[in-house]
């Protein structure tokens, strides 16, 4: 019986008819093997959801879960050291480590280990399921968690020093009763439009924004005066939002590397934001990806899909703080740097050293103190 805690408390809508389902199977591999595309990509090849292909394989390697997330997450501490991963169209963010320190008020979540550090806002998961994948190393066991447009909130993925025993247990106890294969998805939801900027109390605005005493007040300021995070940086106090290009990311990450500066490294979606905190050490470049490949950390970021990149700078109560952040072309957030520090903790000036070298000039830092 699922708890009232639970964000998905709806009935579920009948199955997709079976014939459509196997045609979805057989299109989606052979797009797959054809093309030699990741499932994500082969979805999207075929026009549907990464979700829906997922589902479409329920009965054979994939497992659907009951919908309680909070209970599912909660119990992942048992497995020991895994892989999480958390995503958005332009970035994927992997971090090796145990599910730790984890809590929930309402749907809102936290996991506060010391290597997995996860924001985890379930009311936006819908779709569950513990997917097996044959390798030529074996099975690949993984949890794999949708929202209602069957997009990936996030996954989780078994390591080999992982507890198998206690993955087999996880998925015996929330295996959904009803494992016909295939799910209906809700269309995905389209950028709201931004108001209109002569209609914003910028001076009021800017006002709010030289007020804050932290960094999590951004967001409340961003509600109450009806503004993207885009539009927001555009209608900055002065010295407190720099445009600079979209390869400034190469440029943080090569800078951070070679001086072994610990960062902070936030890649989320609608339904998880993770967080690395520490040091960078193997940056590549391929093609168009921006590519942290560490043995316990791998960032994977398309360098063409960020439509502007800007260093911010917000007021705390500890001192001005300071990032990197990435947008797409419809505004949303693909990944923010930060300098690593604790609350409490004023900001690294060797953080602020490269932000300068990033933006190419001393000068706008300067004037903004």
């Amino acid at each position: 019986m699922m708890n009232a805690q639970n964000a998905t408390s709806t009935a579920r809508p009948a199955f997709p008819a079976l014939a459509d389902v196997t045609r979805l199977r057989s299109e989606f591999q052979r797009v797959k093997t054809e093309q030699k595309l990741r499932d994500r990509d082969a979805a999207a090849a075929i026009g549907v959801s990464e979700g829906e292909t997922v589902a479409a394989f329920v009965g054979e390697n994939v497992v659907r879960l009951r919908p309680e997330f909070i209970e599912i997450v909660e119990s992942l501490p048992a497995l020991g050291r895994v892989m999480a991963l958390t995503r958005n169209a332009a970035a994927v963010h992997e971090k090796d480590g145990p599910y730790e320190k984890l809590s929930h008020d309402g749907t809102v979540g936290l996991g506060l280990g010391k290597e997995l550090d996860l924001r985890i806002f379930y009311h936006q998961w819908a779709f569950g399921y513990a997917v097996e994948t044959p390798t030529e190393n074996g099975l690949r066991r993984s949890l794999q968690f949708f929202d209602k447009s069957g997009t990936a909130v996030h996954k989780m993925f078994l390591r080999e020093h992982s507890d198998v025993a206690a993955y087999d247990a996880l998925v015996a106890r929330f295996r959904a009763d009803d494992q016909t294969p295939g799910e209906h998805v809700a269309p995905a939801h389209a950028p709201k439009a931004e108001t209109p900027d002569a209609d914003i109390d910028v001076a009021a605005f800017q006002r709010d924004w030289l007020a804050m005493t932290d960094t999590h007040e951004f967001f409340e300021l961003l509600k109450r005066y009806g503004v993207s995070r885009a539009q927001a940086l555009r209608l900055a106090p002065e010295g407190h939002a720099q445009r600079v290009p979209a390869s400034a990311v190469r440029t943080l990450l090569d800078d951070a590397a070679g001086t072994d500066l610990p960062i902070m490294v936030f890649v989320g979606n609608a339904g998880m934001l993770q967080i690395h905190t520490g040091p960078v050490k193997t940056i590549r470049v391929m093609g168009p990806w921006v590519n942290v490949l560490d043995p316990d950390f791998n960032l994977h970021l398309r360098e063409d899909l960020v439509d502007t990149a800007w260093v911010v700078r917000k007021p705390t109560a500890d001192g001005i703080v300071s990032s990197l952040e990435l947008l797409d072309a419809e505004g949303m957030v693909i990944a923010m740097f930060f300098g690593a520090r604790k609350p409490g903790q004023a900001e690294r000036e060797d953080w602020r050293e490269t932000l300068v070298r990033v933006q190419g000039t001393q000068g706008v830092v300067e004037a903004s103190e």
